[in-house]
């Protein structure tokens, strides 16, 4: 291997580190804001709007090495879709962790006001949303897809748990108006749960590019 090439392998492996790191803080980020919405944490909502700033910051990072390595680099075939691969992971993992952030926000408005009702669907989106980000970055690094039509599988199952917020909240509002300011704040937060959902799959498409070559929209692989 020559020093060019050396080189090259130095700057993937750089960009796969910082692809990585923004993963695990998002991950945090989508724990943590759950966990400070359970037992209605203000200061770890606010360690968890504090940590949005990181993901933002790998994100301009990660998105220089990928321009820069795409206009000096002049990477071929394989490289160049683990590159704009990288560039999709970036601009999604941001977006999660945008969204984590507001549901932190929430918890900073609910204070230590009773919730309206026990907290079990939300956990589990919640649960869902970290499986399938798990998931996703094994298969970015191994640029293995054989396990991820369990990604679509999880989306799914987020999207019948929504819809049972959903109908439970809308029941809850109906007999007791006084309900309907939290209610709402719930429902938003089922809605945030989802959209993170939403790009984890946006991700797996992105993967499933990168690995095999083949666009994979709407309703993910066969399965």
């Amino acid at each position: 291997m020559d020093h060019q090439s050396s080189s090259f392998e130095k700057e993937l492996g750089e960009l796969k580190d910082n692809l990585l790191k923004m993963g695990v803080s998002v991950q945090w980020l989508i724990h943590q804001s759950i966990e400070a919405l359970k037992t209605r944490d203000v200061a770890l909502a606010k360690a968890v709007i504090a940590k949005d700033n990181e993901v933002d910051q790998l994100e301009l990072e990660v998105d220089s090495q990928c321009v820069n390595l795409i206009a000096l680099r002049d990477p071929k075939a394989s490289d160049l879709r683990f590159i704009t691969t990288g560039l999709r992971l970036a601009i999604d993992l941001e977006r999660v962790g945008d969204l984590a952030t507001d549901i932190a926000g929430r918890v900073i408005r609910l204070g230590q006001e009773p919730l309206i009702k026990p907290l079990v669907d939300l956990p589990k989106m919640a649960q869902l949303d970290e499986d399938t980000l798990k998931m996703v970055l094994d298969a970015f690094v191994k640029k293995d897809t054989s396990h991820i039509s369990e990604i679509w599988k999880n989306e799914n199952e987020v999207d019948k748990l929504r819809n049972q917020v959903h109908e439970e909240l809308a029941g809850i509002m109906e007999k007791d108006p006084k309900t309907v300011r939290q209610a709402i704040w719930l429902l938003l937060i089922s809605r945030h749960l989802e959209r993170i959902s939403d790009h984890l799959t946006n991700i797996a498409e992105a993967v499933v590019y990168m690995v095999d070559a083949k666009v994979v929209k709407h309703g993910g692989p066969e399965i």
